[in-house]
């Protein structure tokens, strides 16, 4: 049997998503609160997207495998279905700063990972003095200097489609850094004022978010031409004038998957390695 999670947390208190020995990481922690509740253990969960250190997620989507019948023995005698026992259970043994939001059982063919379409994040930026609220300051990037988001969405829109983003990944051995940009705009929220970059993708590569934003901020400061991100990802290899932006202003929204009779088939796609 293949469970669905998902979940949302605060990545100020993690070191990324996945598990490292002697680090407090989402992955490890969830793992080790599912081995407390369902009394098993082999619990493996795979995630949607890895997110890096210091990075939020309120769309988090992870799957595991059980054994058949396990869900219901865990859920015992309680009156709720053993999906909502699971995630009551589990939310109670995690820290507050992830919460397990839905807990469904996965239809054929799906995979958090590979059976997903797209990654949307938001990254927020308070660029105006009356838009910085303390409150908010685990999450909103707060820059001294106010931002041309118009000039900013206007480069962005060269960097739409499929290229090799090798000028804003870090390269990991044997993987491909080749990618599909699907969204990526800049606008000003009318509600309270903060700069807001809105990226989707088929995949992201390690850091390339993070990259493409401060490339960008970089632009909306004025220190460079609307014409020079598409330039940056032309060249194909990291700039060292390419500064990343703090993982903190960085939040993992949604994550998209097909309709049930697509989901294998997509699974397939994604697992092939990609050329350009």
């Amino acid at each position: 049997m293949r469970i669905r999670l998902d979940l949302a947390y605060d990545g100020a208190g993690f070191h990324g998503w996945a598990a490292q020995p002697g680090l407090r990481t989402v992955q490890g922690e969830l793992e080790a609160a599912l081995t407390t509740v369902l009394r098993y253990d082999e619990v493996a969960v795979t995630c949607a997207g890895r997110t890096d250190t210091g990075v939020h997620a309120r769309g988090q989507v992870t799957h595991l495998d059980l054994p058949d019948g396990l869900l219901a023995e865990a859920a015992g005698r309680a009156r709720e279905s053993p999906s909502r026992a699971l995630r009551r259970r589990v939310n109670g043994v995690l820290d507050p700063d992830v919460r397990v939001r839905r807990v469904s059982i996965a239809p054929e063919g799906f995979d958090a990972r590979f059976s997903a379409t797209w990654r949307r994040y938001v990254y927020r930026v308070a660029d105006d003095p009356a838009a910085v609220d303390p409150l908010t300051r685990g999450h909103v990037l707060a820059w001294a200097r106010r931002l041309d988001v118009e000039a900013m969405d206007a480069a962005a829109q060269h960097l739409l489609g499929e290229h090799d983003f090798a000028a804003f990944c870090k390269r990991r051995e044997g993987a491909t850094t080749i990618r599909t940009l699907l969204d990526l705009r800049w606008e000003r929220s009318a509600a309270d004022g903060l700069a807001l970059g809105t990226v989707r993708a088929d995949a992201f590569c390690h850091s390339m978010v993070r990259a493409l934003t401060g490339c960008l901020i970089a632009v909306g400061e004025g220190r460079r031409d609307v014409a020079w991100p598409a330039a940056v990802l032309a060249a194909g290899v990291r700039d060292s004038a390419v500064t990343v932006a703090p993982a903190h202003g960085l939040t993992l929204e949604e994550v998209g998957y097909p309709d049930d009779a697509g989901l294998a088939a997509r699974q397939a796609e994604t697992r092939r390695v990609r050329t350009l």
